[in-house]
């Protein structure tokens, strides 16, 4: 049992990767959540297998993206298409490290320190949520994708950010896609007494 979890968790990263190669252009926003996971399994390679897990773990994705405050997301990318990638170190422990992405809620969201629009080597794409989520599955690298949700509330004389920091680790996306995974494979097992 745990061979096909594991089998059907790499086909599932390996659909990530190649949706995420056979994109050629920036995908366009899409405020639907539905419409995103229609749109992952459309892209999804027609093989009668792969639409069919990515449309198991929809409903994973989807509790995911519900938790944010946005449906589309802006993520750093260089000009191969590769997510910017930043390395946090813990003050107390400087060895401790995590890589993660930011996705940021709007493009004025994004630190001037970032280069976004300053360097040309890097760009804001803007991305359904539920796609980032679904890529972050193939980003072995990436620890965790951090959502930044800023609320502006302006007066005529002042302007108050409040940024909402939610992260999302690679690990707890990974695990609940499993539970998905075997949960899916305990409906469908035909039991053994069945004569």
């Amino acid at each position: 049992m745990a061979e096909f979890i594991i089998l059907n968790y790499c086909l599932i990263v390996c659909t990530a990767i190649e949706v995420i190669a056979n994109t050629e252009k920036p995908l366009q926003v899409i405020m639907d959540l539905e419409a995103q996971i229609q749109l992952l399994i459309e892209n999804a390679p027609k093989d009668g297998r792969t639409p069919k897990l990515v449309a198991a773990i929809a409903p994973a994705l989807s509790a995911f993206a519900q938790k944010l405050g946005h449906s589309n997301y802006y993520i750093l990318q260089n000009l191969d298409r590769e997510w910017v990638v930043t390395t946090l170190s813990n003050r107390g422990n400087p060895q401790q490290q995590k890589r993660v992405v930011y996705a940021f809620s709007t493009l004025q969201d994004i630190p001037a320190s970032y280069g976004a629009g300053l360097d040309p080597q890097v760009m804001a794409t803007p991305m359904p949520v539920t796609h980032i989520l679904f890529q972050l599955l193939a980003l072995e690298p990436v620890d965790s994708i951090v959502f930044l949700n800023t609320d502006v509330n302006r007066s005529s004389s002042t302007s108050d950010n409040n940024t909402n920091e939610i992260e999302i680790r690679r690990a707890d996306l990974q695990n609940l896609l499993k539970q998905v995974l075997n949960q899916n494979r305990s409906r469908t097992q035909v039991p053994p007494d069945i004569a």
